[in-house]
Formats: C-alpha cells, sequence, structure tokens
C-alpha cells in the first residue's frame, strides 16, 4: 500500500492552499523538502532566489500585493538567519508569510551539530506561530494551522523542519483538519458609533487621515470626506487609495508629506484616523476630538489620546458614518486647502522642469509618470527615493508597495519580483536608490533567469543621501555615506537584461519609453545630484539651525576660517 511521505503532504496542503509560488535557495536541510517541490513543479513553482533575504522581501512583497499567503524556504543556520529581515518586514506590515525552514536531523537536534541553530528561539519574536515539526504524522495539522493562523492574525508563520521528518512516511491515520480560513466581520459597538456620530456633527474643521486599512473602502472614503468637506491625507503605505490629483486628496503628511496636509492638520478642529496607527504623532493636531477606526482594538489610542474608538471594518463604520451626517454647506476649509493643494502642485511642477546636471531627482519621476501605465505596481525602495517618490508621482490606478513601518533597505526589486509573478501582465517598476539597490542586486539575475520584464531605476548620486541629510540637519559635517558604484547599466547587461545609462535630463525620456517596450529586465541607472536635499514640507527651526550649523563646520573643515559667528 502506497503511503505519502511527510514532505509530499506538506506540498500538497500548500497547493491546497492556492500557494502557487515559493521563494528560496536549496541546500542540505531542505533537500528532501526540494524533491516534493520538483515533483509538483506543473502546480508549485520554485522561484530560486540568490539570497534568502531576498526570498522572504519578496514573499512579504507579494502578500502586501495580493493578500494572498507568500511563501519563503531556506536551510537551517545560514539561510534561515538571512530570511529574518524579510520576515520582519512582513511583521510590521501586517502580511501573512509562510517561512519553511530546514534544521538538522531529529537525532542531532541538541548537540551543537554543523549548522544547527535554535530556530525555535530565532523566530520567537517575529512569528504569530512558530513551531517545530516533531513527527510526520503531526504535519499536515501544524501545517494547516500555520497557515491559518498566518491570515488570520496577518502575520508571519514559521515551520521548522528537521531534515529526516520530510522522508518519513506516513504510516498511520493522520489528524485531518480543514485547509481554508474563514473570515469575519468586525463592526464598532453601537454605543460608541452614536458617540462618534455627535462628534462630527459639531465638526466644523475636519480632516480624515486614511490609512492601508481603507484600501477596500475607497468609494465610502470618498463619500463621507465629500459629504463633510474634510480633505483626506494618506500615510505612506495608503498611497494610491485615492488619486493624488483627487479634489479631497492634500497627499502624504510628515517628512515626506505635503504643505496643505500640514496646514490642514494644524487646522483641524476635529480628525477621523481611518485603518491606520501614524506613529509620527508630533505632525497630528494636539486640540481636535479624535475618532480612531481599526479591526484591530489594541491599535486604538496605541500611538495619542483618542475620544472615541471604533473597532470595526473600515468600509462599514464609513458607510454607517454617512448615514448619519448632514451634507456640510460650509466648503470654505476644504476649499482652502484646495486651494492650497493646487498652487503646491504647480510648485512641485517647476521642480520637475529643472534642467540642471548632475539631474534633479524630481525630473527623473516625471519621465516616469510620462511612460507608467494607469495600472502599473511601484515597487519603491527605502531612503530619499521614497520621498522623492511619495512626492511627485502622482498616483492614478497605480499600486505603491514599500517597506512601511521597517523601512529596510533594499525591498525595491525583491518587490518588483514579486509583482511580476503576480502580475505578469502589468508594468512594474523597481524604484531604488544606490544604496538600497546595491544591498540586493544580486538577485536581479532571478529575475533575468525568470524572464520577468521588470524596470529598475537606480537614482544613481555615490551617496547614502538620506542620512547625509540627516547629518547635516544634526549640524554634523556628512561622514561613512560616500558609496563606490558600479555602472549599473553594464551591469544590467553583464547579468542578461538591459540596462541605459542615463547623465543629462534629454536622455531620461527616450531611455524610460525604451525600456517599458522590452521584453527583459532593465536597469536604467540614473546619475543624479547627491546635494538635492529631501527637505520636509514644513522645516523646523531647529532643523534649519541644525543645516546652518553644518555649514559652518564644512566651511571650517575645508580651512575656510573667515566665517562670521553663529548667532
Amino acid at each position: 500500500m502506497f503511503r505519502k511521505k511527510a514532505g509530499e503532504y506538506l506540498v500538497d496542503l500548500l497547493i491546497d492552499w492556492g500557494v502557487d509560488h515559493i521563494y528560496g535557495m536549496p541546500g542540505d536541510s531542505i533537500n528532501s523538502l526540494i524533491e516534493p517541490i520538483r515533483k509538483a513543479k506543473d502546480k508549485i513553482k520554485f522561484i530560486q532566489v540568490r539570497h534568502e533575504e531576498a526570498g522572504a522581501l519578496a514573499a512579504a512583497a507579494y502578500a502586501k500585493l495580493t493578500g494572498k499567503l507568500g511563501v519563503c524556504t531556506a536551510i537551517a543556520g545560514p539561510g534561515a538567519i538571512h530570511l529574518l529581515n524579510g520576515l520582519y518586514d512582513a511583521k510590521l506590515d501586517h502580511a501573512p508569510v509562510l517561512a519553511i525552514t530546514g534544521q538538522v536531523e531529529s537525532d542531532l537536534i541538541g548537540i551543537d551539530y554543523f549548522q544547527e541553530v535554535n530556530l525555535d528561539r530565532l523566530f520567537d519574536d517575529v512569528a504569530v506561530y512558530n513551531q517545530r515539526i516533531m513527527s510526520a504524522e503531526q504535519l499536515p495539522a501544524v501545517v494547516n494551522q500555520a497557515i491559518r493562523t498566518a491570515y488570520a492574525k496577518k502575520g508571519v508563520a514559521v515551520l521548522t523542519i528537521p531534515d529526516d521528518i520530510p522522508r518519513y512516511e506516513v504510516e498511520r491515520e493522520v489528524r485531518t483538519t480543514t485547509s481554508f480560513y474563514c473570515k469575519q466581520e468586525i463592526r464598532p459597538d453601537k454605543s460608541d458609533l452614536l458617540q462618534a456620530k455627535e462628534i462630527l456633527l459639531k465638526a466644523k474643521r475636519p480632516v480624515i487621515l486614511a490609512g492601508k486599512g481603507t484600501k477596500h473602502a475607497k468609494e465610502n472614503l470618498i463619500h463621507l470626506a465629500e459629504k463633510m468637506a474634510a480633505p483626506i491625507i494618506l500615510s505612506l503605505p495608503a498611497k494610491g487609495v485615492i488619486p493624488d490629483e483627487h479634489p479631497l486628496c492634500l497627499g502624504g503628511l510628515g517628512l515626506i508629506g505635503t504643505r496643505p496636509a500640514y496646514e490642514a492638520m494644524q487646522n483641524a478642529d476635529t480628525l477621523i484616523l481611518a485603518g491606520t496607527s501614524f506613529p509620527f504623532t508630533g505632525f497630528l493636531p494636539r486640540e481636535a476630538k479624535t475618532i480612531q477606526i481599526d479591526t484591530d482594538s489594541t491599535q486604538i489610542g496605541k500611538r495619542m489620546p483618542v475620544d472615541i474608538g471604533l473597532a470595526g471594518d473600515a468600509d462599514y463604520t464609513l458607510g454607517w458614518l454617512i448615514d448619519q451626517v448632514p451634507y456640510q454647506t460650509d466648503r470654505s476649509h476644504l476649499e482652502t486647502h484646495q486651494k492650497m493643494m493646487k498652487d503646491w502642485w504647480d510648485h512641485l511642477a517647476k521642480q520637475e522642469e529643472a534642467d540642471e546636471v548632475p539631474i534633479k531627482p524630481q525630473r527623473v519621476l516625471k519621465a516616469l509618470q510620462q511612460v507608467a501605465d494607469d495600472d502599473a505596481i511601484l515597487s519603491v525602495d527605502v531612503g530619499n527615493v521614497t520621498v522623492w517618490v511619495a512626492r511627485h508621482f502622482r498616483m492614478i490606478r497605480q499600486q505603491f508597495l514599500t517597506s512601511a513601518w521597517l523601512a529596510t533597505l533594499g525591498c525595491g526589486l525583491p518587490g518588483a519580483i514579486a509583482s511580476k509573478i503576480a502580475h505578469p501582465d502589468k508594468q512594474v517598476f523597481a524604484i531604488c536608490g544606490d544604496g538600497g539597490f546595491g544591498m540586493t542586486m544580486n538577485d536581479f539575475v532571478t529575475a533575468v533567469k525568470y524572464e520577468l520584464p521588470i524596470v529598475v531605476v537606480v537614482l544613481n548620486n555615490h551617496k547614502i543621501a538620506m542620512i547625509k541629510f540627516e547629518q547635516e540637519v544634526m549640524g554634523n559635517v556628512e561622514f561613512g555615506t560616500d558609496l563606490t558604484n558600479p555602472n549599473f547599466a553594464r551591469y544590467a547587461e553583464i547579468c542578461g537584461g538591459i540596462g541605459y545609462r542615463v547623465e543629462t535630463p534629454d536622455q531620461l525620456l527616450p531611455a524610460f519609453e525604451l525600456a517599458v517596450k522590452q521584453k527583459k529586465p532593465c536597469i536604467i541607472d540614473v546619475v543624479v545630484d547627491a546635494d538635492e536635499a529631501p527637505m520636509p514640507a514644513k522645516i523646523t527651526f531647529a532643523q534649519a539651525a541644525g543645516y546652518a550649523k553644518h555649514m559652518v563646520k564644512e566651511l571650517f573643515a575645508q580651512g575656510k576660517t573667515d566665517v562670521p559667528p553663529l548667532v
């Protein structure tokens, strides 16, 4: 009588859950899992990455983009350790991810064997479910529980599997469990809704700060804002929830935000936090009545005091509020900030026309805007590049992907790989700084290997430019921020892709127009101005004073002592 091996059970269960690809690298302690994956290659594809961190970042990006389970795998010891950064990215951005790690064989655990690491302890903080498989018969039920928990808690599940267990036949009747997750609809308490209604009825200058928890609630978000004459400000992960140039949208908030958003917040008498746990509370109004909407009640009041918490789904909650509030006839608060927003766009448009050499980063975003389809996917790395994209790219229906809470350098390329696998018919751009791209650039060959025609845009200024700016704002002379880069366009060609080197503004648009027509992965290597500081929309006195101190220190470092004292 034929009995399945535990490794075959695992692969079958993944397929039952709808998993169609896994990111990873083969190795000794997972080879017994790789074989059943190979046999099922028509149903589940193994995407071989060049570094496990990229695999975990890709799995996290896939989960954030699609809402489906992202899966990655690695060997014990070094491979599993490499997964951690991508798994923490998934944890902090609440993305369902399953990590399957190998381990030394069962009878070798605990004797400091080759590549043995205490993975149970290693993953304890990052995981919502963390289990070592103890037997072949245990495996099926634990796999189902791991995936169900990842979905239910929107986090990371880790399965550690000693290398001998996948080879064992499941010799007796296994515990049968279900391979699906039941979603639940969460609604606020009626008394809380009525109290929120009373606050909104008195609101004169309301503002809505919307997070990624409103992505499924666009229509109700717009409807409530229109009815209340409330401008909408978006957190970074929510960029694109409504179009950037929508009449109700004031863009982002904070150091990457807009001046109109800052002013609206300062003038607000009522704030609705919808689907966001916005951390930068210094940009939020101190005296406004505050209502927070979140499906996770532990997030309500976590960052700042709120007057009313509505623990429930944003779409349902916003819809309920729409029926309770009258149409606001006084539109002056909204119209004032709409006028400011028009002036803000005009201000940014002038920056985007700059013809200087080195190229201004803002000019690069204008070229991207001209070639990007309305449904393109933008996988944006961390650093100054995040600022330029957040401010200057006008989202229409595009999807925006980044490492929001961990803000890890190197997320752009793995995110683009995952995006193209998820949506092969859409344009996919990775927009990276040279620092971020340099961290995961070895996986450009992964895009080449699997014939994923992504376009990687590298803003190349030979600097870790955001850290340079931060050091200067502190009043310090920059240190340790210089980078020695290769010619990224030539690197693309060496890897088997296509490269374009752009050094003057007139070369920008032609390079973008050629890149989006190619059937191979491309890199557009743009030499940009390292001294173009990502100044916040609102500059504080401390920032200005710090920058002035930096300039004085810089002059002294250059031997120029005829400088007047700083007062």
